[in-house]
């Protein structure tokens, strides 16, 4: 009986006329994530932000609406941002909720990112460059400043307004339970700072939640939402709260499961895809690294999801995990690594910092300030990005929308090495690094092109011919990642153009990589010979 009256509620909200993208509008889009308080000031000073103290630095939705450039520049149309809503106020064991994710009143603004107006400024700043608002959104819970009884629920909450409101402690929860009646009724947080879990079987509670998420998208004209912590919400929950959002939903179930994440698919449009970032990194952050369990993990997801991984969020790094060049500072791993997400089924989404090369580990060092880096264009991650944004749009285009629909194929599988096809792309990877004289040959013979066809190195903008058949057979350079395509395929995009100033312009961030690849193993070969006794 709940989840029908839950319905028919939402079906009141979704008669509202809409304002947002639909989920298949989402499928070309590629996602820059960012933390509004660590991605830019309002009035762009470079003032100092000490992530171990966990406190607000400063920024802004302004801020995020002056450098929208630097975004977009990158190939980027859509922006996640962290959550809007009211948090609790001054410091805490685990510092100030400078991220987002504590709520303390689900109808107001959180006044250190800036304004109602600032807000939708931003939206509307976004609409008029056709790029698409994602707002990070936490449902399941609040967050208190100490335990009851020492914490009195009366009044602190908006619009939950007393203890009736919410599942009772004192039994806590984490990102490793998997027991249901565990993940739904208990808390999460800590007894130093709990974060009080809303009884989403009151039906009360389950029409303020929709009511909320349905006039926050509305007020800020919002395409899409990525929702917090989805596995501690039972599932029969959602379906009738994203239609009362009535826009494109990417719940965040952390899990290494693919049976366990499979089911959330379903009350979903889509999920952050967990099951395969996990081995993923495992796979690319060494050369002793494992693709068989990560392709193993992709195939799996593939058949198991409700799309497939059509739609499902890929990503290489975000805020509650440690970022990629904290396992390893191997330009050829890292590169190898960003490649994937963008020949996946799903959405390529990138964190914020990934493109500057930060290093931070897990939390809080993960949340560096952006505007230390001076949000320069000429690191060579920012050009890769920039690659790999164009490639993909010139794969939608070239294929008339076919690659978006197209499951990718994993092929010539070695302990170090594989390929995956994507029509019209291939994707050649490898693990083995750039400080190796070892060195790898992609033998392909079902790529998938048109005999004797011209194709095309995206990063190198160097030349390949498929043979008789359509195959390829490429060695490696310094470990670096491989992505062919027709050279019809990219014609008219920004990818390897035919005038040469512009072509070394694009060439320029890889060579240098490769060179300092081949000059490190001159050092060492020069450095053995010389001092070695023979």
């Amino acid at each position: 009986m709940l989840l029908r009256s839950s319905l028919l509620a939402a079906g009141l909200y979704a008669a509202a006329p809409a304002l947002a993208a639909s989920a298949d509008d989402w499928r070309s889009r590629a996602i820059y994530q960012l933390i509004t308080d660590r991605f830019a000031m309002s009035n762009d000073s470079n003032t100092p932000c000490d992530t171990t103290e966990r406190r607000y630095c400063g920024g802004s939705w302004q801020g995020v609406i002056n450098h929208l450039d630097y975004i977009q520049s990158m190939g980027f149309d859509a922006v996640w941002i962290s959550p809007v809503s009211a948090n609790i106020e001054g410091n805490t064991t685990a510092g100030e909720a400078f991220h987002g994710y504590w709520y303390q009143d689900i109808t107001a603004l959180n006044t250190h990112f800036g304004s109602p107006d600032d807000l939708k400024q931003l939206s509307q700043a976004l609409h008029k460059r056709g790029m698409y608002l994602m707002l990070d959104v936490v449902v399941n819970h609040m967050a208190a400043p100490k335990m009851p009884p020492e914490f009195n629920f009366q009044d602190f909450f908006h619009p939950f307004t007393d203890e009736s409101y919410f599942h009772q402690p004192p039994c806590f929860a984490n990102d490793s339970t998997t027991d249901p009646n565990v993940l739904e009724q208990c808390w999460l947080g800590d007894p130093n700072l709990p974060l009080p879990d809303l009884n989403t079987e009151s039906q009360t509670v389950v029409d303020l939640l929709q009511k909320s998420i349905h006039d926050i998208v509305q007020t800020y004209q919002v395409d899409g939402l990525r929702v917090d912590t989805v596995k501690h919400i039972r599932k029969d929950f959602w379906p009738g709260w994203a239609s009362a959002a009535g826009v494109f939903t990417m719940g965040e179930v952390i899990a290494n499961d693919t049976s366990f994440a499979a089911p959330y698919t379903e009350v979903l449009d889509a999920i952050l895809d967990y099951p395969s970032y996990f081995p993923m990194v495992s796979a690319f952050s060494s050369p002793q690294g494992q693709f068989g369990p990560f392709i193993s993990q992709i195939t799996a997801s593939q058949k198991a999801y409700k799309n497939g991984l059509f739609l499902a969020g890929s990503f290489f790094e975000n805020h509650d995990q440690p970022r990629f060049q904290s396992y390893t500072k191997d330009v050829a791993l890292v590169r190898n690594g960003m490649t994937f997400p963008f020949i996946h089924d799903g959405i390529p989404i990138c964190y914020y910092g990934q493109e500057q090369g930060y290093q931070g580990g897990s939390d809080p060092f993960n949340r560096e300030a952006l505007w230390l880096s001076a949000y320069q264009q000429e690191k060579p991650l920012v050009g890769h990005f920039k690659t790999l944004n164009a490639a993909r749009k010139a794969a939608i285009k070239s294929s008339n929308g076919q690659f978006l629909h197209t499951p990718m194929k994993f092929y010539a599988i070695e302990q170090n090495s594989f390929a995956v096809s994507k029509p019209p792309m291939l994707a050649l990877l490898t693990n083995i690094g750039s400080e190796t004289s070892k060195s790898i040959v992609w033998n392909v013979p079902q790529a998938g092109f048109q005999p004797n066809e011209e194709l095309i190195n995206i990063f190198t903008c160097g030349q390949v011919m498929a043979d008789g058949q359509g195959g390829v057979n490429v060695r490696s350079e310094y470990g670096m990642p491989q992505m062919l395509m027709p050279i019809s395929a990219v014609q008219g995009s920004n990818l390897c153009p035919a005038d040469p100033k512009r072509r070394v312009a694009n060439m320029a961030g890889n060579r240098e990589k490769m060179l300092s690849g081949a000059v490190l193993f001159g050092s060492v070969l020069f450095f053995f010979f010389r001092f070695w006794q023979f």
